[in-house]
């Protein structure tokens, strides 16, 4: 398999992070896949943000579960963006998907929508959530799932198994030759994030991951000349 570069919430490092505009840009740029966040609203859309609350990335105050997808739509998510639900980004972009869970309650909801609209060749769900990720693989034949960690034990690669997940994607500043090898022994696909140096460019390479999660498109560009 080649070397992916996976464009993080978009290319949130030149775009507003999770919106239409940054997966556009994310696609353009040549990313290889397109990853993104999901939380459900107070009225059970499947809502594209990566906190839990709206504070940061918009000019609107408290959480996402709070808000009912007609007030989500009312907010600022960026440069006159709106926040997204799935549908509208999968209906934008062509690219392939990798769909994160922050709120464990979302799997359901997603993996019903993978199923109405055939996507479990398109979209890969990751989740920090051993759970999420089961239920997803449960629920959904063939879905292709992830399971994300900033921090972790010997154990990490069991944990993946136990869960049904195919690949882990680990943060690139604690991961180390020992933990590739545990991936590797136990048939994972490896992921680093988020990889926005030169530095951990080279990292990722020497580590031979399977590809990295950027928040810019030069990164793409020269991960080719490092490969």
């Amino acid at each position: 398999m080649s070397f992916l570069t996976i464009g993080h919430r978009g290319v949130m490092g030149v775009e507003p992070e999770n919106t239409l505009r940054s997966f556009v840009r994310a696609e353009r740029a040549g990313m290889d896949a397109i990853e993104l966040d999901l939380h459900l609203s107070k009225d059970g859309a499947l809502v594209v943000m990566h906190d839990a609350e709206v504070d940061r990335t918009t000019d609107g105050t408290g959480p996402v579960a709070d808000l009912t997808l007609a007030e989500l739509r009312g907010l600022d998510a960026g440069r006159g963006e709106r926040v997204p639900v799935l549908d509208e980004v999968l209906d934008a972009v062509r690219s392939p998907i990798q769909a994160e869970i922050k709120d464990v309650a979302a799997a359901r909801v997603l993996a019903e929508l993978m199923l109405r609209r055939d996507l479990a060749a398109r979209v890969e769900v990751s989740s920090f959530h051993d759970d999420a990720v089961a239920e997803v693989g449960r629920l959904v034949p063939g879905a292709r799932t992830v399971l994300v960690a900033e921090e972790w034990g010997p154990d990490i690669a069991e944990r993946a198994r136990a869960a049904g997940a195919g690949a882990l994607a680990l943060d690139i500043r604690r991961l180390t030759l020992e933990t590739a090898d545990l991936a590797r022994a136990a048939g994972l696909r490896l992921i680093g994030w988020v990889v926005n140096t030169p530095q951990h460019l080279r990292l990722a390479r020497a580590l031979e991951l399977d590809g990295v999660t950027t928040d810019y498109p030069e990164i793409r560009r020269t991960g080719r000349f490092l490969a």
